[in-house]
């Protein structure tokens, strides 16, 4: 692996992240148990994804990631990958320690000692209709867990609450992708959303988000140790470790939205006292 999966620019970085700062004060999002952050890596983080028009989540998490390691100790994103194909976005994506989500991106960037966050639920998470804001979505995917046993790293359940109600998600599009042929590109939804100040789009077309309180909740990491490398092949151990982080990461979610039930009035509220 002689190639260089992702740009790590500790420079670049020292410059976006006060802005990915001022992007979470809008939302005034708060990210709970950074103090359990490794301080290095390897590490896999797995989080919920939301708002497929403005992603409050990403910037809050790095944000909170670089505050208390520093800009020297890298968090590598898998990121769809199909951003990476948008003309000035992908060196934008890449110095920011993005690289297209797959099993090789991510065994390359924890071989090299670094903390990796994926987000399992792909488009099928962050395309949920706004009905289904405050259901955990990883789509079955256990890819995650195959590669955090192989690796043998620890993994950080990351729970976002509010965040999917920056635009408001009508449906998957699933018959709209299919229409498109966008399946040849990995793309099995095409959501259908209300947003500022467009009204309804197609598609993850930017937009002004909408005020929402966001609340993301680092917990501790799952307690997987006693397994190894040889059980990222048994089919059983792998449906019980995604029931266990599915659960935990419910559970979670579920705490959150007692908490703040309403996150735009939440965040109105905050906003005119």
């Amino acid at each position: 692996l002689e190639v260089v999966e992702f740009q790590h620019d500790p420079e670049f970085l020292s410059r976006v992240v006060p802005l990915m700062e001022l992007y979470g004060r809008y939302f005034d999002s708060e990210v709970r148990g950074a103090e359990r952050f490794p301080s290095s890596g390897p590490a896999l983080m797995v989080g919920n994804h939301s708002g497929p028009n403005c992603d409050p989540d990403t910037p809050a998490l790095m944000a909170a990631w670089y505050g208390k390691n520093g800009v020297d100790t890298p968090l590598v994103v898998l990121s769809y990958d199909a951003i990476f194909a948008v003309p000035g976005a992908g060196g934008f994506f890449r110095r920011l320690c993005q690289v297209p989500a797959n099993q090789r991106n991510g065994a390359a960037a924890l071989d090299r000692g670094a903390a990796v966050l994926v987000y399992p639920g792909g488009l099928e998470d962050i395309a949920r209709p706004w009905t289904e804001r405050n259901r955990i979505v990883l789509a079955g995917r256990k890819g995650f867990i195959k590669l955090a046993l192989r690796k043998g790293v620890p993994v950080y359940p990351i729970v976002s609450h509010g965040g999917h109600e920056s635009s408001i998600v009508l449906t998957r599009g699933r018959r709209i992708a299919k229409a498109l042929g966008l399946e040849r590109l990995r793309t099995s939804s095409m959501p259908l959303a209300f947003t500022v100040p467009w009204g309804l789009v197609i598609g993850p077309v930017p937009a002004f988000p909408i005020p929402t309180k966001v609340t993301l909740q680092v917990c501790e990491p799952m307690n997987w140790s006693h397994l190894g490398p040889d059980d990222a092949d048994d089919p059983e151990v792998l449906e019980r470790c995604y029931q266990e982080i599915e659960s935990v990461m419910q559970a979670t979610l579920d705490e959150l939205a007692k908490e703040h039930p309403y996150p735009i009035l939440s965040r109105l509220r905050s906003l005119i006292r």
